[in-house]
């Protein structure tokens, strides 16, 4: 097996992360990631059913994880999470603000309420409350890691998005000033914001009536350089990255990982 400690970049040895959406897609993998760098994990999910098989697979592996059912809309349930890595491992130096939403694709005045409001219950306060609480524990010990996940939505306009993009510009804005607010006390907080990626959130996304998902998935493709969609393990690359111990100077970004659409 590869030595990761051999590159302080790759080298998470004795570090605590929490990840929330832990269940699937960018925060499963990125839980392997980190795991298997020598981290301890606290995962989190509202898919608690979910979660289990990646829970067992992080176990056999010997990576120490301690989970919990987690719906990021309650501060009760996001406290909680913090809670656990105090109390099971005395630290938190990483948490990653994953979970997330996409509602159908809609032109603005056809959003409901409901469907407004739900993407701020989720992608919004689902970031604010967890940074209200990982951000209180990180300055109580002298430093630690945040990384919170928007997306290209967050960073531009999003058409048949806008509930989802107003949301994800939010999570930047949080980002920029926490990151503002806390540099002193040696937490950096960062954002990254992927394209179109194949994980759940699109592969089983819900499509327009009369078109396919594989139609949409073309019409993404195309809005991109690189003419395709990306791949779960090109973001997640990324956010090992952004997470790492070794980039002690870089807070406050938004990196896109988005085949090269926001050169445009």
């Amino acid at each position: 097996m590869t030595d990761f400690r051999l590159d302080p970049l790759l080298d998470y040895t004795g570090k605590v992360a929490l990840i929330t959406g832990a269940a699937s897609g960018f925060g499963a993998l990125l839980a392997e990631e980190l795991g298997r760098r020598g981290a301890s994990l606290v995962l989190g999910d509202i898919n608690e059913a979910g979660l289990d098989p990646v829970v067992d697979k992080l176990t056999a592996a010997g990576v120490a994880v301690q989970a919990l059912a987690c719906d990021v809309s309650s501060e009760t349930d996001c406290a909680a999470m913090v809670a656990l890595a105090r109390e099971n491992f005395g630290r938190l130096d990483i948490a990653v603000n994953n979970a997330g939403i996409a509602p159908p694709m809609q032109y603005l005045e056809d959003v409901d309420e409901e469907t407004f409001d739900q993407q701020h219950r989720v992608n919004v306060k689902g970031v604010f409350f967890g940074m209200k609480h990982q951000l209180k524990l990180m300055r109580s010990q002298g430093g630690g890691t945040i990384l919170n996940v928007s997306s290209m939505a967050g960073l531009g306009g999003a058409p048949k998005g806008s509930a989802y993009s107003g949301a994800k510009h939010s999570v930047i804005g949080l980002t920029r000033t926490a990151a503002v607010e806390y540099a002193r006390h040696n937490v950096r907080v960062n954002a990254i914001c992927p394209f179109y990626t194949l994980t759940p959130m699109i592969t089983e996304m819900e499509t327009p009536e009369g078109t396919t998902v594989d139609q949409v998935h073309t019409l993404f493709a195309a809005g991109s350089p690189m003419k395709r969609l990306g791949k779960p393990e090109e973001v997640v690359s990324a956010m090992v990255m952004l997470c790492s111990p070794a980039l002690s100077y870089v807070t406050g970004q938004a990196l896109a990982v988005d085949g090269g659409v926001s050169a445009f």
